[in-house]
């Protein structure tokens, strides 16, 4: 690493921190250690995840487990859809057939790996360490913890008992850390739709994984900024919390909410794909005053999320371009931005920018998450709902800055 390189990340992991301080509570309360500890830690499972030969290799492992999902999902899909489910590399894919069933499948097989206890033992491990660190509670660090593998409604069910007890930043904790991960049930269907686009060697399955990892503890940071507080709600008992009947009962629920996630991410695609045509061609009217291009909503979030793509380590000429992406992520949704990714031309952005992207847009930080949060966890505790309407914001600035800050982590190491 040059020395210019070293100055752009100092400047980044300063920058991110402050970006942050304005929307704090009480900005004398904030404690630097746990933003410093927050921000080694996350350097040391960076390190780990990507660099220990034995963890590299399980990865590896992993991606042959994909690979077998992939074909196995592919199967069953053609079972139910004929040709539909087939892929061409001449016509490309058919996203409701092809992309949409790995939900189905990863949804069924990560409430099955729940229920045998696998999930919860890495899990509880995770939540011990952050619990550790960051002077937080069993119940929070739990749920904090569990949004890496279950969705962000999910893992607040984990907790559901302590919901009410729970102080309104670990309220925030909960809300910031489910914003700032993506589920388990989504990392494959994200898999195969940026395989074209990334070179053979990137195992993307690690990356995904290790950014939503590093989200946690990213999460954590914002919210002890944005509500400075020792407050901490433990459990009654360390028994993990049982969620299914039997390994049938996983299948069959994990299948069923697979589905409903699914089905929510092709309706929520098409209807934001075609509001964003609408404003595009609204705009279109508009002079641009930024080129000769015609102005877009792609445009206008580049410009205005540019600073904080450089922030992330990525070099001030490719900056709009990933500001872009990472606008359209928090406007619209992931998926959408991720599909911008897939489709980027070649030499916009290089395979380190690419890399560090995808790491700032592997989260649930958008818009319509406020409202799928605050609905979720207000029908397990209806008493919290004012709470989570006031810590909502707050959540959202920190789930999508935390990404960002976990893409920065990452352009330390490539």
């Amino acid at each position: 690493m040059d020395i210019n390189t070293f100055l752009h990340i100092v400047i980044g992991f300063i920058g991110l921190v402050c970006l942050a301080i304005p929307f704090s509570n009480d900005i004398k309360k904030i404690n630097i250690k746990h933003i410093i500890y927050g921000i080694l830690f996350q350097l040391v499972l960076a390190f780990l995840l990507l660099e220990i030969p034995f963890i590299t290799a399980a990865f590896n492992y992993l991606a042959d487990g994909v690979s077998v999902l992939q074909t196995a999902t592919s199967e069953g899909t053609k079972f139910v859809f004929g040709y539909l489910g087939i892929v061409d590399p001449n016509n490309g894919l058919i996203f409701a057939f092809v992309i949409l069933p790995f939900i189905i499948v990863m949804s069924s097989i990560t409430a099955i790996l729940w229920h045998w206890g696998i999930l919860p033992l890495i899990v509880k491990g995770f939540s011990s360490i952050c619990q550790r660190l960051f002077n937080i509670g069993g119940p929070i660090g739990l749920g904090g913890a569990a949004n890496v593998f279950v969705g962000q409604v999910e893992a607040p069910l984990l907790i559901r008992p302590y919901l009410n007890k729970l102080t309104n930043k670990e309220l925030l904790i909960l809300m910031t850390a489910g914003m700032a991960t993506v589920a388990g049930s989504i990392m494959v269907a994200l898999v195969t739709l940026l395989e074209g686009q990334f070179d053979e060697s990137t195992r993307l399955i690690q990356h995904f994984l290790t950014a939503s990892i590093l989200s946690v503890p990213a999460a954590i940071i914002y919210s002890n900024i944005m509500i400075p507080s020792n407050d901490v709600t433990d459990f009654d008992s360390d028994k993990a919390p049982k969620i299914y009947e039997s390994t049938m009962d996983a299948i069959t629920r994990g299948t069923s909410d697979g589905l409903n996630i699914a089905m929510n991410v092709g309706a929520i695609l098409i209807a934001f794909i075609a509001l964003v045509y609408i404003v595009d061609a609204f705009l279109g009217f508009i002079p641009n005053p930024f080129g000769d291009q015609q102005l877009s909503l792609q445009i206008l979030l580049g410009y205005l999320f540019a600073p904080i793509a450089w922030l992330m380590g990525i070099p001030w000429q490719e900056a709009i371009v990933a500001g872009e992406l990472l606008g359209v992520k928090t406007a619209l949704n992931e998926f959408v931005a991720y599909i911008s990714l897939a489709n980027l031309e070649d030499g916009l952005l290089s395979e380190r920018s690419k890399l560090i992207t995808l790491y700032g847009l592997c989260g649930f930080a958008n818009f319509s998450s406020i409202g799928i949060l605050v609905s979720g966890i207000s029908a397990m505790a209806p008493e919290r709902k004012n709470d989570l309407i006031k810590v909502s914001f707050k959540a959202l600035i920190g789930g999508t800055l935390a990404s960002c800050m976990s893409g920065l982590v990452i352009a330390c190491f490539i």
